[in-house]
């Protein structure tokens, strides 16, 4: 295998200038880059990126956690992140943490290891040995938030207004005609779900139809929407639209529907949040919630290289926009 002495020799150049060449080209003349790359190509030169690594105490990895990676919406937020990190020269290590807080643990030692640069992470909870870092480091610490945003962690994050958007979902359900709406909420231990209960109950009140909320708390997952909306539509008076906290929420309140010889959106209208790929494919499509899923994940990169380039001197939130998208699954109660 070609050493970096043996690429000096034949381009007639330093170890040093072979070593600008591959890690700062725009230092170097043209010629001699020339000449260098050259000796690189005739040799099959490789740099040894475990002696990079540990020269500059850098190893180009980012580690990313998720609660559960079998969720569609994180899939794309994920996607997000792996675009805007290859784009500035990292490779992403992803850790599913099944909501357990061992796992998360366990991850954290990885960052604290040095065994990554940073870590973006996409659930609600920030482990102990991460914790201690962040109180201090403050806003040097190399850790940023994604989709959730809570204040207290003491950390940057890219999330939407949670609070706003399940308001606005309230309200196009209460503009349509409907009075009496179940929700399915996911775990309230999240910020997102406590922000969007705050939001729903926000325009409840608002319409003047706080009295009529129907609530059920779930996970976010199809299982429990199933579950949770056949407890609602076994109520008396039976909603006539249900908002769930997640789109895989919604596909399973669609099932419970079907099992309850129900017809969507005729005899009840469910709205779903997050806008993952398959909500437009339901039977109906579903009226829903976006987030720029993509674009939370580039955000939550762009936040961690501003860390460690030390531009970041204060916290950062970035609120991005959502969308109501309107489709098929909401009408008018008894609407055909």
């Amino acid at each position: 295998m070609a050493t970096i002495q043996d690429v000096a020799r034949s381009a007639g150049v330093s170890t040093a200038t072979v070593s600008r060449v591959l890690s700062a080209p725009e230092l170097v003349a043209e010629n001699t880059r020339q000449k260098v790359m050259t000796a690189v190509t005739a040799l099959g030169y490789a740099p040894n990126q475990a002696a990079k690594m540990l020269r500059t105490l850098k190893t180009e990895k980012i580690l990313v956690t998720v609660p559960d990676i079998s969720n569609p919406f994180f899939s794309q937020v994920i996607r997000g992140v792996e675009q805007a990190a290859q784009a500035a020269g990292y490779s992403v290590l992803l850790g599913d943490t099944r909501h357990e807080a061992e796992r998360e643990e366990r991850y954290g030692e990885m960052l604290r290891r040095k065994e990554a640069d940073g870590l973006i992470f996409l659930g609600h909870r920030l482990p102990d040995s991460l914790a201690e870092m962040v109180r201090a480091m403050g806003p040097r610490a190399p850790i940023v938030n994604g989709c959730e945003f809570s204040p207290g962690l003491g950390v940057s994050s890219a999330h939407i207004d949670n609070e706003r958007a399940a308001a606005e979902a309230m309200e196009h359900l209460y503009g349509l005609g409907h009075s009496r709406i179940g929700v399915l909420t996911g775990p309230l231990a999240s910020p997102i779900s406590r922000d969007r209960l705050t939001g729903v109950r926000t325009a409840a009140r608002a319409s003047g139809h706080g009295g009529a909320l129907c609530v059920e708390t779930g996970d976010f997952s199809i299982e429990s929407g199933l579950t949770q909306a056949l407890a609602l539509l076994d109520q008396a008076p039976r909603p006539s639209a249900l908002f769930c906290f997640s789109d895989e929420m919604a596909m399973g309140a669609l099932e419970a529907l079907r099992e309850r010889g129900l017809r969507c959106p005729h005899d009840v209208s469910i709205l779903g949040f997050d806008d993952i790929r398959y909500a437009r494919h339901l039977d109906p499509p579903l009226t829903t919630i976006g987030q720029p899923m993509d674009q939370i994940g580039h955000e939550a990169v762009r936040l961690l290289l501003d860390i460690f380039a030390g531009r970041s001197t204060d916290l950062e939130q970035v609120t991005l926009p959502h969308t109501l998208v309107v489709r098929a699954s909401t009408a008018a109660p008894g609407a055909s």
